[in-house]
């Protein structure tokens, strides 16, 4: 294994406590990776890594090497950037990660489009509707719904995530439309449990009010696509992300409800593992998320 490999495995031994993981990345057993790593101890005649049954830590000599590992590693990617970019492309693999429903509904067609403009990068895009530690699973970019918590990872913002009330006709003319934000506790509601999930429904109200309205029904889901689902069939109303409903609004399956009150809409960011020498496959993928995401997106 050559020096460069032999340090990006050491960096991803520590950044995953695990040598099977670390192995798993690069394609090679994990003796092949305990045997390095012997090896690079011998020849600094220092042990760098503390090894017990709950997993691998850096010791104390192994931290310093390792921040000393990451900052050759980023000066070998800053290197690898300034090519492609005076070569005026974009390469490398950009490993993205992305809720379910906004991966499959916004996020793959404008990755594919983004490829075909750049067909000197790869992209390995996981979805998951859990919590993603980008540093442990080396993910290059996320996104996140909702405010950010301060932390040492980068952030760009992309937009806004509006929200909308929807029902579909046959329950309309059943049940009667709404026509005030007070009138849904006599209605069916269909409650996202993931970010609505105090049963609560907050509404904006001109001028410049708020209420608050307590909403019950059939069905509650941290899926979007079910509730959509459930609306579509006639269960009830529910209040979805633009972009989950609108198909079905332009198609008039479903109708958007009490457009006068406004509902609270989610910020969009990108974010990525470190602020600090941002790789040129990351700042360009950002760059154009911003240009798909002005505006009334939803409606693209």
């Amino acid at each position: 294994m050559d020096t460069v490999a032999g340090l990006q495995l050491f960096i991803r031994i520590v950044e995953t406590g695990s040598f099977s993981k670390a192995s798993a990345d690069f394609g090679i057993t994990q003796p092949t990776a305990t045997k390095h790593v012997a090896a690079l101890e011998a020849k600094l005649g220092a042990r760098l890594l503390n090894r017990n049954t709950r997993g691998v830590s850096a010791t104390e000599i192994g931290a310093l090497y390792y921040e000393k590992c990451k900052a050759i590693q980023r000066e070998i990617d800053e290197a690898d950037n300034l090519a492609a970019l005076f070569q005026s492309k974009v390469g490398g693999k950009l490993r993205l990660s992305t809720s379910v429903a906004f991966g499959r509904r916004v996020l793959t067609p404008l990755v594919l489009q983004y490829m075909q403009a750049h067909p000197g990068v790869s992209v390995d895009l996981s979805f998951d509707d859990r919590y993603v530690n980008l540093v442990e699973q080396g993910v290059d970019l996320a996104f996140r719904m909702g405010r950010l918590a301060d932390s040492s990872l980068g952030a760009r913002y992309l937009g806004l995530n509006p929200w909308v009330l929807v029902g579909a006709p046959a329950y309309l003319k059943r049940r009667g439309v709404p026509a005030a934000p007070g009138e849904l506790s006599a209605h069916d509601c269909l409650v996202y449990s993931s970010v609505q999930g105090d049963d609560r429904w907050h509404f904006g109200t001109p001028p410049g009010g708020e209420t608050a309205v307590p909403v019950s029904g059939p069905l509650r889901s941290n899926n979007l696509s079910t509730l959509l689902a459930g609306v579509q069939a006639g269960m009830g109303l529910a209040i979805l992300p633009r972009y989950v409903a609108q198909e079905a609004i332009a198609g008039g399956e479903v109708r958007a409800l009490l457009e006068r009150y406004t509902l609270p809409a989610q910020e969009m960011h990108a974010v990525f593992p470190s602020p600090k020498l941002v790789p040129s496959k990351v700042s360009s993928f950002i760059a154009y998320l911003q240009q798909r995401f002005e505006g009334d997106w939803w409606r693209r």
